[in-house]
């Protein structure tokens, strides 16, 4: 639950860390966040992610839409920080003590009943070997005014796959402890193995953590991002072996994430002497599906409901670097829009009085 702390994990050296790229889409989507400042669209606000920090971190939905993802963000560019959750298996035998350092650490973790139910010979998820990332905030005590989010109500599921990125590092974990009303509701926790592949076993302890505002966890809903019991080495001896086994699934979910970059398929190329155009956005290129214009890489259009080259354009439209927040997409106010569009009747439109 509550920890303000990371620690390590069995089977990596001292000091090392397993090194997970980030692909260029997702490198871009975390550059974006950051430089946008804040979240247009919090699903809840209200959070902490220091002790004694500011109370205005959120589990944010802009881009639910168009990524059908959820992150957490505060204001000016902060993300969150990576605090240590060693909720679940006490006594680990892949223990090297660390997680004993920890001042808050409960015998079980939220899903541990869903765990056993896998019957892959675990009792419960293990620190020290178990990518997991807390998510939610419940108020299971009844506490007076604690600030909730169930990342059930969006579709996220337990056990579902999260990406974190960290130390110019991807790796994946999965939902599997949440935040409760035993103290403020804070953001921003992992288990220990997470905690070392970012930042190393020298670094981190239970009760020493990532404090800097830099971490982003990336959460996925609907029911293609649960592993189940098959999909994850649950039985595995080392981090390593565990965050292997969801790096195809996660490597999979981060194709929703706009800006294009590694892990997907490459570009379509067609016949002829010369390649085909650039796609910078996975998923959506050549003959993809879609409805508007705005389904559609640059610089493909919208045609009989595939992306394909607009027989009747030769200049291609403004560019547009806020994928959901280009031409025609619903808006408030001029800030929901991407450059060079202003919000015009509820719409991202060309300023008329520009």
């Amino acid at each position: 639950m509550l920890l303000k702390g990371v620690a390590l994990v069995s089977g990596l050296l001292a000091g090392s860390s397993y090194a997970g790229s980030v692909p260029a889409n997702v490198k871009s989507f975390y550059d974006g966040l950051k430089s946008k400042g804040s979240c247009s669209k919090a699903l809840k606000t209200g959070f902490y992610a220091l002790d004694g920090g500011a109370k205005d971190f959120s589990y944010c939905g802009d881009h639910i839409n168009d990524f059908n993802v959820v992150y957490i963000q505060g204001k000016n560019g902060q993300l969150a920080d990576m605090d240590i959750d060693c909720d679940g298996i006490i006594n680990s035998p892949y223990s090297d003590g660390r997680c004993e350092a920890s001042q808050d650490t409960q015998p079980q973790s939220s899903y541990i009943d869903l765990i056993k139910g896998y019957n892959v010979g675990i009792k419960d998820v293990d620190s020290y070997i178990h990518s997991y990332v807390v998510l939610g905030n419940y108020a299971d005590e009844g506490t007076s005014g604690y600030t909730t989010f169930h990342p059930t109500d969006y579709g996220i599921e337990p056990l579902s796959i999260v990406a974190v990125v960290c130390n110019n590092q991807l790796f994946y974990g999965v939902w599997a402890d949440q935040n409760g009303d035993d103290g403020p509701p804070m953001v921003g926790e992992s288990s220990l193995a997470i905690a070392t592949l970012c930042f190393g076993k020298d670094n981190v302890d239970g009760d020493h953590g990532h404090s800097e505002l830099d971490v982003l966890y990336i959460a996925f809903p609907g029911s293609d991002a649960v592993p189940g019991a098959k999909g994850a080495n649950w039985k595995a001896s080392t981090a390593k072996a565990f965050q292997d086994s969801l790096t195809a699934q996660g490597n999979k979910l981060i194709q929703r994430i706009g800006g294009g970059g590694g892990g997907g398929p490459s570009p379509t190329t067609t016949g002829g002497s010369g390649p085909a155009p650039t796609c910078d956005w996975v998923g959506h290129c050549e003959g993809a599906s879609c409805k508007t214009n705005d389904d559609c890489s640059d610089p493909w259009a919208c045609i009989s409901g595939k992306c394909a080259t607009d027989p009747n354009g030769s200049t291609p439209p403004p560019t547009c670097d806020w994928v959901g927040h280009c031409e025609g997409a619903s808006c408030k106010t001029n800030d929901d829009c991407s450059d060079p569009w202003a919000c015009v009747s509820g719409k991202c439109a060309v300023d008329p009085e520009a």
